[in-house]
């Protein structure tokens, strides 16, 4: 069973398929097909989990850290704005 229906592809996306339905001697309709078959049959990709770990930098009690210009003023000089 075939189903005709429209569908809006970006110029890149027609140019990709065009070629690789010219290289394989195949119909944009039968190419296009194919392709759409791989694309829904693979495996989908494992996400991997973004993880932060935290550094002990110590605690400097001169430093106030309630204020984050103090803060950058030490770490990057007084012209870091």
């Amino acid at each position: 069973m075939s189903i005709r229906t429209t569908v809006t592809l970006d110029d890149d996306v027609v140019e990709r398929v065009k070629q690789v339905s010219r290289a394989r001697g195949a119909s944009f309709r039968q190419t296009l097909n194919e392709v759409i078959r791989v694309g829904l049959t693979a495996a989908p990709t494992k996400k991997r989990v973004f993880k932060v770990r935290g550094t002990a930098m110590g605690y400097r009690p001169e430093l106030n850290y309630d204020k984050i210009s103090a803060l950058l003023e030490y770490a990057e000089g007084p012209w870091h704005k």
